[in-house]
C-alpha cells in the first residue's frame, strides 16, 4: 500500500475507529491488494462495509463457519476483495472485544451481538418498574466483553418528582457498582450532552429491551431521525421492535454507535468474570469468610451472610448472584466435561450433607 493510499485509508476510516494498531493487523493482507473496512450491517449472508472506496456490499460466504462465535458481526474490521461480482469478505481482523450472549437453542451456542466495542450502554426505561436483575445480567455480559458498561435511565421526564428519580438512581447505582449511571430525556434533552461525550470516545453499543428508548437515543446522538421509533404499549409500557438489525453509525461529535434490536432474552455465555465484577461487593465479602469455598448458605463464619444480617448487603443481591452463578455454570458445563464432573460431585456432596442433617434431626426427635 502506497503512502498516499495509506493516508486515504486513515482519512476515510478514522471516523469509524481505524488506528495504527488496526493498520498493523491488516498489514499482512496489503500485498494481495485487499481492502480494509468496517462492517456496518450484516443481513442474510450479505454485509455493508465502509471502506476508503466508499460503502461496499459484500458476500460473507468465506466467513460463515459452523462455529457461530466466528461469524462476521457488526463492528468487525473486514478484509474485502477489491473487485468481483459478487465480491467477498475474505476474513476479519482479530477482535479486541466482543459482546456475547447465549442463544435460546438447546445447543447452548454463543451469539455475538457486536464486536470491537469500547462502551456498552444499557438503556433502561423509567416508564416501567425497574428490573434490577435484568440490569445485572446486561452488566455481567458487558463486563465480560471487555467494554466499559454505562447504565442510561431513559424517559426521565416521565418520573413524577425529583425525590422519586433520586431514589430510582440510587437503586440502580447499588445494583451497578463501579458503573456510571446517567439519567436522560430525549424529549427535553436532559443528559444527552453527557451521553454524547461518552459515546464520542470510541465504539459504543446500545443495548436494552424493546421500549427502552434505544432508537430515540440513537436519533438524538446522531442528530437526525435515522432510526424508526414506535410508541410503547399503554397496557404494560413495553415497546415494539423498531430496530431489526444491528447497525453501525458514525456520530457527528466523534465515535461510532451500534444500535441493536430489543433483547427479550439475555442469557449468560461463559461470563464468570463479568458476574464477579457486577457483584464485586459479594466477591470481596467472600474473601473474608472462614472457609475459602464458602457457598454463603449456612456455613459458620460467613461474612456474606453476616452482611445480610446487618443490613449492609441486600438479600436480593445475594439471590441474584447465586442465580447468575448457577446459570453460568450450567452453560459452561455443557461444553466443559471437567466442570460437569465437578458440579455433579458438588451436588452429591450437598445431597449427602442434607441427608445427614435430616437423619440427625430424626435421631433427636426419636
Amino acid at each position: 500500500m502506497t503512502s498516499s493510499s495509506t493516508s486515504q485509508v486513515f482519512s476515510a476510516l478514522a471516523p469509524y475507529g481505524w488506528d495504527e494498531d488496526w493498520a498493523d493487523a491488516f498489514a499482512p493482507y496489503e500485498p494481495e491488494g485487499l481492502l480494509p473496512g468496517r462492517v456496518v450491517r450484516v443481513d442474510r449472508g450479505q454485509c455493508d462495509i465502509v471502506t476508503a472506496d466508499g460503502m461496499l456490499r459484500a458476500d460473507t460466504a468465506f466467513v460463515t463457519p459452523n462455529d457461530p462465535m466466528r461469524v462476521l458481526c457488526t463492528g468487525d474490521w473486514a478484509v474485502v476483495e477489491p473487485a468481483g461480482n459478487p465480491r467477498y469478505v475474505r476474513t476479519y481482523l482479530p477482535r479486541r472485544t466482543a459482546f456475547v450472549r447465549s442463544t435460546s437453542s438447546k445447543r447452548s451456542e454463543g451469539q455475538i451481538l457486536a464486536a470491537n466495542v469500547d462502551h456498552a450502554i444499557v438503556a433502561v426505561s423509567l416508564a416501567v418498574e425497574l428490573d434490577l436483575g435484568r440490569i445485572e445480567r446486561f452488566l455481567a455480559l458487558a463486563w465480560e466483553s471487555g467494554a466499559q458498561p454505562v447504565v442510561v435511565l431513559t424517559k426521565a421526564d416521565l418520573v413524577p418528582d425529583a425525590a422519586t428519580l433520586s431514589h430510582l438512581v440510587q437503586d440502580v447505582e447499588t445494583t451497578a457498582p463501579g458503573v456510571p449511571v446517567l439519567t436522560v430525556s430525549a424529549l427535553d434533552g436532559e443528559g444527552l450532552d453527557v451521553l454524547a461525550a461518552v459515546a464520542s470516545g470510541g465504539t459504543t453499543v446500545l443495548l436494552g429491551q424493546s421500549g427502552a428508548g434505544k432508537s430515540t437515543l440513537a436519533n438524538a446522538l446522531i442528530g437526525e431521525d435515522m432510526m424508526a421509533v414506535q410508541a410503547t404499549r399503554d397496557a404494560d409500557g413495553k415497546g415494539r421492535h423498531t430496530t431489526t438489525t444491528r447497525n453501525l453509525l458514525a456520530l457527528p461529535g466523534g465515535g461510532v454507535l451500534i444500535d441493536t434490536p430489543g433483547l427479550r432474552g439475555v442469557g449468560l455465555w461463559d461470563a464468570e468474570t463479568g458476574v464477579a465484577q457486577v457483584f464485586a461487593e459479594i466477591e470481596e465479602l467472600g474473601r473474608q469468610c472462614r472457609f475459602h469455598d464458602c457457598a454463603h448458605e449456612s456455613e459458620p463464619g460467613c461474612a456474606v451472610l453476616a452482611a445480610i444480617d446487618s443490613g449492609e448487603l441486600p438479600e436480593r443481591r445475594l439471590e441474584s448472584y447465586r442465580k447468575l452463578i448457577r446459570e453460568n455454570q450450567r452453560i459452561v458445563a455443557k461444553t466443559d466435561a471437567r466442570l460437569r464432573a465437578e458440579i455433579r460431585k458438588d451436588w452429591k456432596k450437598r445431597g449427602a450433607q442434607g441427608k445427614a442433617a435430616m437423619e440427625a434431626k430424626r435421631g433427636r426427635w426419636a
